[in-house]
């Protein structure tokens, strides 16, 4: 009863703006971070209007005729009991236009806030954020090689993430830490986004009382106002495709949606092994499972933050490998868009992805061909923007900070083509006449600063300069900017108190259960 009360003071000292929090925000190390992006070009849209309707209906058929299964969670087949669904042992079958209507309520748009509130996103709409690789098992770097992860890396990770400019998210599981217990290491991922960055986060998934730990650590980092009025927390909620909801991912979203905080519905699709081999086809599949899901978001509260998640990829029929970058892929990321505001949903899909196991050319290709996709097939929420190595088993600081720099040229594509005056330059085709040059024109040197996006990473020198230096590769010249990066690093300030109650709740949670290692 006291611990409870101690808390509560310290929430309701925070809510009221305490003098350790003031001189925390004006101690601050702030680095330059773009905000996210307003899209000020059109989409692509790559499926016409007849195309679109087949899809949908063929979709509500899979819902009404063959139906999703819900196991191991007799509350959620309650649920779906009481909302009008045909419920037979797990399978669920929902009745034609039953989870449409249900999706209805879900916001076309929402804010997530950060504890710097310079750095709040804006998920839905026109916009587009970009946050990290997530999920990898190992990391990959040029002097190590390829390891498990551990909590170091995933430290470093956070650290690159928060100093990356044109990155506006935290992320989530940017590595998974294997030398932490399974069941504790939660505690330590959220810790680290919480401390080591100020960006925006995301919450634990892989069990529902993890979930409740990310949202209490969320009460204590915000104040339990703030998180009860505001989305604190974003989540990916993976649907074990086909038409399968299991009972640790929907546990996770029960709490999530309960608490108000955005939960990514996503269909984990390898198109020829979880969906069929035809781009129409794996779009009905995705459609129905979205439905379905996003739908029980909503079940559980009505007006819950919700994003149409859609990750697809292609199989090698020869090696049976997932396959990133490729033509289908971009397709159905593409119509997976137009289906999303069809419903009037955030969209998220994209990222830099990559089957390479370096950070090389088929790596740059793959990666190019996915990020220009999703900016054009209207992403509002790329996860794994970058970091991605060998199909997601890997994470690397090199290709992290390869894919963070090319994110500039995300923004610029999505500022579009300016048209006023200046734009024009009219003035400056004038000064220069024929047979001039426009270096030291007026009008070169009132824009020259800010006329072209401009790499901090890749080499431009000229030969005799490049071999000067080393002739060194991109992966060299990454490993590099990985050291200044780290090494530029400080720490954004976080209130005293805040911090200790963070950390005493990890220590007390942690004693509560042994170690487990699955």
């Amino acid at each position: 009863m006291a611990e409870a009360q101690a808390q509560g003071a310290r929430r309701r000292g925070r809510g009221a703006g305490g003098g350790a929090a003031r001189r925390a925000a004006r101690s601050a190390v702030s680095f330059e971070t773009a905000c996210f992006i307003e899209r000020n070009i059109p989409n692509l849209e790559m499926l016409n209007e007849e195309a679109l309707q087949i899809i949908e209906e063929n979709a509500e058929t899979i819902l009404e005729e063959i139906g999703v299964a819900f196991v191991e969670n007799p509350a959620a087949l309650e649920r779906w009991k009481e909302a009008g669904a045909d419920v037979q042992g797990e399978r669920v079958r929902i009745p034609r236009g039953l989870a449409r209507k249900l999706c209805a309520t879900a916001p076309s748009r929402f804010t997530q806030i950060a504890r710097n509130r310079a750095r709040d996103v804006e998920i839905g709409g026109g916009s587009l954020v970009l946050a990290p690789v997530y999920g990898p098992p190992f990391v990959r770097d040029y002097e190590g090689g390829r390891r498990y992860a551990t909590m170091a890396d995933f430290e470093k990770l956070v650290k690159l993430g928060y100093m990356s400019e044109w990155l506006h998210h935290s992320g989530g599981t940017v590595c998974e830490p294997t030398d932490v217990p399974v069941n504790k290491r939660h505690f330590d991922m959220l810790y680290a986004h919480m401390s080591l960055s100020d960006k925006p986060f995301m919450g634990s998934v892989t069990d529902p009382s993890r979930a409740l730990d990310s949202i209490e650590m969320a009460r204590i980092l915000f104040g339990d106002e703030v998180v009860d009025q505001n989305c604190v927390m974003t989540s990916l909620i993976n649907i074990n495709s086909p038409l399968t909801f299991d009972a640790t991912m929907m546990g996770a979203l029960e709490h999530y949606a309960a608490a108000g905080q955005a939960c990514i519905v996503s269909p984990f699709i390898v198109g020829g092994a979880m969906a069929p081999v035809s781009v129409m086809g794996t779009l009905t599949q995705v459609l129905a499972e979205v439905l379905a899901g996003v739908a029980y978001s909503q079940l559980i509260r009505p007006g819950a933050p919700v994003i149409f998640g859609a990750f697809v990829t292609s199989i090698d029929m020869n090696s049976g490998a997932p396959t990133f970058g490729t033509p289908e892929a971009a397709q159905i990321t593409n119509g997976a868009g137009q289906l999303a505001r069809r419903l009037g949903l955030p969209y998220r899909s994209g990222g830099g992805f990559t089957g390479s196991k370096l950070p090389d050319a088929q790596a740059a290709y793959e990666s190019a061909n996915t990020l220009n996709n999703a900016l054009l097939s209207g992403v509002n929420f790329m996860l794994h923007a970058c970091g991605w190595l060998e199909g997601g088993l890997v994470s690397s600081p090199e290709k992290f900070v390869m894919d963070a720099d090319q994110l500039g040229t995300l923004h610029k594509l999505a500022a579009g083509i300016p048209t006023d005056e200046n734009a024009q330059a009219m003035d400056a085709i004038r000064e220069v006449g024929p047979g001039g040059h426009y270096l030291g024109c007026a009008h070169t040197q009132a824009n020259y600063q800010t006329a072209f996006w401009r790499t901090k990473l890749l080499d431009y020198k000229p030969f005799e300069t490049w071999a000067e230096e080393g002739e060194r590769s991109t992966y060299e010249l990454a490993t590099q900017r990985v050291g200044k990066m780290l090494g530029d690093y400080q720490q954004p300030a976080l209130d005293p108190a805040v911090d200790e109650a963070l950390k005493d709740y990890i220590a007390r949670r942690k004693s509560e259960m042994p170690d487990a290692f699955i």
